[in-house]
């Protein structure tokens, strides 16, 4: 169990989640990422840029 960075909502989390990992906050909407497994711990995810091809 986390706490997402934004909201302060109680976040679970599946048993094989891995550093890196991508979810939503299911209370706030927030893009989060899995940034540590001991102890668990989770940041806003970063906002992707398009690279518009280049």
């Amino acid at each position: 169990m986390s706490e997402c960075p934004v909201c302060g909502a109680e976040i679970s989390l599946a048993s094989d989640t891995v550093v890196g990992e991508l979810l939503e906050c299911t209370d706030c909407g927030s893009e989060l990422e899995v940034t540590e497994l001991k102890p668990l711990t989770l940041a806003e995810a970063p906002e992707s840029e398009e690279d518009w091809g280049e």
